[in-house]
């Protein structure tokens, strides 16, 4: 029971980080999460720890654990490796894709305008997240797949920072929708190279947010 406890708290809080739903910076505290989901310390202390081992979360003093802040070294390091396994996940995903897991995609972007619309963050990010999960999914590799979550569970409570951009919210789903044109039409080198070009742009953008935390702490 307590094995099974602990597994919900740790999907839980992976859901959590994958869906930008901590930020960086978040400290979480044992006692609060255990008091919040009405159970005891134990089984949301190894959740926790499962995560710190990860990579996704750092430990602190006084039993509490924190999301890591994003520096822009961390940042591009993580993203070279994101280009390169999330574009061979997307061309191998061709071909596994049926009209299921094609429709959940479309229902993903359909609720990804609408979030855009009404300038919801966290509505988007969710769909953005199961986009690209289902998506990698299909892969059909299993040890590719978990890398890819591995490397989002710790740039998913960065993902926030994309709506700080009054102009951005134009092009955020403008590359879901190329690939998703490619994956329909059973093109992967067109659908990897969108999901490239998604990576690049919104990478990118994040980057220069970094410099300008970078620049704003070194003038304050």
């Amino acid at each position: 029971m307590t094995e099974n406890l602990q597994e919900q708290l740790y999907q839980r809080l992976r859901e959590g980080l994958l869906e930008g739903r901590f930020k960086p910076g978040d400290r979480l505290k044992i006692r609060d999460l255990a008091a919040a989901w009405g159970t005891s310390p134990m089984p949301v202390r190894a959740a926790l720890q499962r995560l710190v081992a990860e990579g996704a979360l750092e430990g602190e003093p006084q039993r509490s654990v924190r999301v890591p802040p994003m520096t822009r070294e961390r940042f591009k390091q993580i993203y070279q490796v994101r280009m390169a396994l999330e574009g061979m996940a997307v061309e191998a995903a061709v071909g596994n894709l049926d009209s299921d897991a094609l429709e959940v995609l479309e229902g993903c972007m359909e609720r990804m305008d609408l979030a855009i619309e009404r300038r919801d963050v966290q509505a988007y990010l969710t769909e953005n997240s199961q986009f690209h999960r289902v998506l990698y999914g299909a892969c059909g590799n299993p040890v590719l797949l978990r890398t890819i979550e591995t490397l989002w569970l710790q740039v998913g409570p960065f993902f926030n920072r994309l709506f700080t951009e009054a102009d951005l919210s134009l092009r955020l789903n403008d590359f879901h929708e190329d690939a998703f044109k490619a994956l329909r039409d059973g093109d992967g080198k067109a659908a990897r190279q969108a999901i490239e070009q998604d990576l690049t742009y919104f990478g990118q953008v994040l980057l220069n947010l970094l410099d300008l935390d970078y620049a704003q702490a070194r003038s304050g």
